[in-house]
This record gives C-alpha cells, structure tokens and sequence, in this order.
C-alpha cells in the first residue's frame, strides 16, 4: 500500500522521522511515497510549487492516505481542499504558524534558517513567508477522516494552537477523527514513532 508522505520545513525526505516509519510500516506492507519538496529549490521555495509536485505524486501512484509533517501537515489539508480526499495523518501540524514566522523575521532578505537537511544554515527568500501568511488551508475541517498527532511539549508549534484548531473543526470533522495527544512529545515526536506508524496504517486501512 501506497502513502503518500510530506516533510516539513528544511527538511527532506531522508528525514529521521520517515528513517523511523519506514521499518514499522514494512511488515504492514505499507510503502512511503515521500516527494521532495524543496522546490524549485529551498532558498526560492515556493508552496504553490510545492502543491503541484504533491498532486503530481499522487496523480503517479495513487495513495491510501495522505500524511504530513509540521508544514507538511499543511501540505497535506491544502492538497485535500483541492480535491485529494483521502484519509490523513497530522504530525505536529504548523497551524497558525505563518503570523509567528512574519512576526519574528529578522530584517533583509534573504532569511538564514538552520536547515536540517543540511544540518547548517541556509538562506531562504523572504517572499516564501509572504506567501505562507496569505495560505489558510487549516481554516475549515478537511473533507476526509483525520488523525492529528501532537505533543505537548512541541517547541515550534504551541500546543494550543492545534488545540484551538481541532476544537474549531471537531463540529465538522468526519467520523473517525481523533487528536493524539503525545504529554512529553516535542516537534520532531522520533520518539513517538511508533504511534504515528500506527496511525498511518489506521488511516491507510
């Protein structure tokens, strides 16, 4: 079974997170399909492009589930609004986060970010946090069954955030939905590993 996986900011598919999935889903049969999506490149990354390459992927090998990581969880609802409805699994998403990166963005253009792909720093264009600040893909609730795994401890994206969110979709959200709430779980939840896999075959069943 095929799942489609997007990672998170400075980030990329050799990921220690999809490192992890991968040997707990293979006995599940369970296959990540994980495009890169620094595109056309992470200093002019640009979501639009970001979106047509996760279409793209799909329209290739047609997926069981969709799942996202931080921006990739954003990604993910973006995808599923512009008609992917598939299954999803939420890891940390970014909710709300595009008013925090513009209200602490040092000034000049380029922005040095530590990439972790890398594991250095890197510069990125400006206009990439311009254009996340205009993307509400987490405004309404995803047309298909979600799980949202989070921890409380994430030191990136404040747990009340996605609180808030899930709060605010949960009158609308499809049978099935459900919010993990992982106590000591920070951003990259590697340790949580497990439970994520579990929820990816949940969502790929």
């Amino acid at each position: 079974m095929n799942v489609l996986y997007f990672h998170g900011f400075a980030s990329s598919p050799a990921s220690a997170k999809i490192t992890a999935l991968r040997p707990l889903l293979a006995p599940q049969r369970i296959e990540l399909d994980t495009p890169d999506l620094n595109v056309p490149s992470f200093e002019e990354l640009d979501f639009e492009a970001m979106v047509v390459r996760a279409l793209d992927a799909a329209a290739q090998r047609r997926p069981r589930a969709l799942v996202g990581s931080s921006l990739g969880a954003i990604l993910a609802l973006e995808v599923a609004r512009r008609g992917l409805v598939l299954p999803l699994v939420l890891i940390a998403p970014a909710v709300g986060i595009a008013d925090r990166w513009i209200s602490k963005l040092p000034a000049g253009d380029p922005i040095i970010v530590f990439n972790h792909a890398r594991g250095a720093d890197a510069p990125i264009h400006r206009a990439f946090f311009e254009q996340m600040a205009r993307v509400d893909a987490d405004r309404d609730a995803p047309p298909s069954r979600v799980i949202v795994i989070m921890g409380r401890k994430d030191e990136s994206v404040p747990f009340e955030r996605v609180e808030q969110t899930w709060n605010r979709w949960e009158p609308r959200l499809v049978a099935g939905s459900k919010l993990i709430v992982i106590d000591d779980g920070d951003h990259g939840l590697v340790a949580s590993s497990d439970v994520i896999a579990d929820a990816i075959v949940e969502a790929a069943s």
